[in-house]
């Protein structure tokens, strides 16, 4: 069941590539238009921040999954001891803690903006509701994330002992 939470994490992942590889396509017209056309859009700005915010979030599952933050592992190097099993649950219990805060203070805030019918100050002037949802939302799947790499580590081992053989 949990190979299924697997693949989620991974299409988020694809998405947020694809959100800021639109980032960039959407800065470089704006560069264009603003300095070759003297014609500044008023979207670019604002399309982009919300992109960029849905993308960081969404990744955040994709890169736990994958072991893509931060890993150092010198005195704790054979993912196959038990005490580096103890380790790297502690890490994801914390990790899925942080994210339980931010899942219910975000999704306080969202509630708060959507509710207020609260939109940001610009020309476009966007629903803030729709940058706000991306922190509960994202951190909601790194959440389950985290209990699926917990359940990984207990039963298929410590992601990471394939390779470790082959070193």
């Amino acid at each position: 069941m949990w190979r299924k939470f697997d693949k989620i994490s991974d299409l988020m992942g694809t998405v947020a590539a694809w959100m800021f590889f639109a980032v960039g396509l959407f800065v470089t017209f704006e560069v264009v238009m603003r300095y070759v056309f003297t014609a500044p859009t008023i979207w670019v700005d604002e399309v982009s921040r919300i992109f960029q915010i849905w993308a960081t979030f969404l990744a955040g599952a994709y890169l736990l999954r994958h072991r893509e933050m931060i890993l150092i592992d010198v005195f704790l190097k054979d993912p196959k001891t038990l005490v580096r099993r103890i380790v790297e649950s502690f890490s994801i219990i914390v990790i899925g803690f942080f994210c339980i805060v931010t899942v219910k203070f975000g999704f306080d805030l969202w509630l708060k903006a959507t509710l207020a019918g609260h939109t940001t100050d610009s020309f476009l002037a966007p629903p803030k509701w729709l940058t706000h949802a991306s922190v509960w939302v994202g951190f909601g799947l790194m959440l389950i994330q985290c209990a699926v790499e917990l359940i990984r580590i207990w039963v298929d081992g410590v992601p990471g002992a394939e390779h470790h053989e082959e070193l």
